[in-house]
């Protein structure tokens, strides 16, 4: 299961002017909010009235990613950074109401792999009717419904323009998001694969991305099974990868150009790079010990050597002096060891870089 929060938007549907829906909103949010901290969820509350999407005023289609209108570009952000959604939604002449499906029309990609779960209110039906309309919707655009849902009966749950406290209720809202958060945390491989301008990895279905401080807790992880064995090798705990905490780690990838080998959610490698003067400096090489000996370390080495500044003159990385493997692989790739080795018990390697 992934370290990272789950953003979860809490969409009230309904414009109507003295409309349930806040209402149904506002309870929603406060009885899952204890549950929500502790899985470690950020809830964010949105009326779809605030906004202030017309009736889909796009030329291009959805699908091309191409927004004219800065309300159509907020709304693609907001959307886009979620992990999920339940959607607070009343019954309309048996269906959903305009506003909800004109708000899932105006994006595409934004919407894929992504659980959303619904809580509705009406009379006859609880609304149960409005999410079987919104469920034919929103799996075209590769939403995944959930199977738990919340129906309020309006003459049975809301007493002066309340919902009435239920421990019952309380427990079904619950049980929404905890199947949410399973499956945001399921889909997040398929959520991140579809990203647009990804690089394809040397592997099937992997694929390289810059690494930013949210991927800190996997980049820590990594960093602590890899450098265990250059640790025994040079007989010292005194590897800064070893002891770095997440927030330490997150600090560096705010500064170095980082990047990580994926696939299925999983970080295969990663390496970084910076400049330094005139030299560009390489580090933090790494590949999980399952799949050693495939070529994924040289591939990710010339991959960092080929984001190096074209003004710079080497390319220096230092390895520990008895970390024969890597001092092999260095090797094999054109560098130089120095004929002294630092203070630290690393050795420095050099090439040129090539214009």
């Amino acid at each position: 299961m992934s370290t990272k929060t789950v953003r979860v938007l809490v969409l009230v549907c309904s414009t109507r002017p003295g409309a349930l829906g806040p209402a149904v909103g506002t309870w929603l949010t406060d009885a899952i909010a204890p549950r929500a901290g502790e899985l470690d969820v950020e809830l964010v509350p949105v009326a779809l009235g605030d906004l202030g999407l017309p009736f889909l005023d796009e030329e291009e289609h959805a699908s091309s990613g191409v927004y004219a209108h800065e309300h159509t570009r907020r709304w693609s952000a907001l959307v886009d950074a979620a992990d999920g959604f339940i959607v607070v939604t009343p019954e309309y002449n048996h269906g959903m109401p305009a506003t909800l499906k004109n708000a899932l029309d105006y994006l595409s990609r934004e919407w894929a792999w992504k659980p959303i779960g619904f809580v509705s209110y009406g009379n006859t039906s609880a609304g149960t009717r409005s999410v079987q309309h919104a469920k034919q919707v929103v799996t075209t655009l590769r939403l995944v419904p959930l199977g738990r849902t919340v129906a309020l009966r309006i003459s049975e749950a809301v007493e002066d323009g309340q919902v009435r406290p239920s421990a019952a209720l309380t427990r079904a809202a619950v049980g929404v998001l905890d199947e949410l958060v399973r499956v945001a945390h399921a889909l997040r491989p398929m959520r991140e694969a579809a990203r647009p301008g990804l690089s394809p990895g040397p592997l099937p279905g992997s694929y390289l991305r810059p690494l930013t401080p949210e991927d800190a807790p996997e980049v820590t992880v990594l960093q602590r099974c890899c450098w265990v064995d250059e640790a025994l090798a040079n007989e010292t705990l005194a590897i800064p990868a070893l002891h770095e905490s997440p927030e330490q780690t997150g600090e560096w990838l705010q500064t170095w150009h980082a990047v990580g080998l994926w696939r299925d959610g999983r970080l295969l490698g990663m390496v970084r790079g910076r400049r330094v003067d005139s030299d560009w400096h390489v580090g933090r090489l790494a590949v999980v010990p399952d799949l050693r000996g495939q070529g994924l370390g040289r591939w990710l080495l010339r991959t960092v050597e080929a984001a190096a500044e074209p003004d710079c003159r080497r390319i220096v990385l230092h390895t520990g002096v008895r970390s024969r493997r890597n001092i092999a692989l260095y090797q094999g790739e054109g560098y130089r060891s120095a004929s002294l080795t630092v203070d630290d018990g690393t050795v420095r390697l050099t090439k040129d870089a090539i214009a």
